[in-house]
């Protein structure tokens, strides 16, 4: 299954208005690069969310969210999203905030 499209098309025109950011085909999603390392992104119908370790213990708090794990190893600080939660645009746009203001407090790549 490919990634889902529609999440891309809302995802893009939010990271725009934050910087500038690079888009990278990955893991059978898309990933969303800020200075080299990576954001957010997407798996089959999921948005991945990169947040700190206390950010990611509140989200994983909320409906529809939960480990980021498609390896067998759950990942700290990475949240996966249920279409259920991003299709509100209020938590979509949020969310990406918070995944920014997380990816800019870290090294460049």
């Amino acid at each position: 299954m490919a990634y889902n499209q529609e999440l891309a098309e809302r995802i893009r025109p939010l990271l725009a208005e934050m910087t500038e950011f690079d888009e990278k085909k990955m893991f059978g999603g898309v990933g969303y690069m800020v200075k080299g390392n990576m954001c957010c992104g997407i798996y089959k119908d999921s948005l991945i969310l990169r947040l700190s370790i206390e950010m990611a213990e509140q989200a994983l708090q909320l409906e529809h969210c939960r480990v980021f794990d498609i390896t067998g190893r759950p990942m700290k600080g990475w949240v996966m999203v249920a279409p259920e939660a991003w299709g509100d645009d209020l938590f979509l746009k949020t969310w990406l905030k918070n995944c920014y203001n997380y990816c800019i407090s870290l090294p460049p790549k």
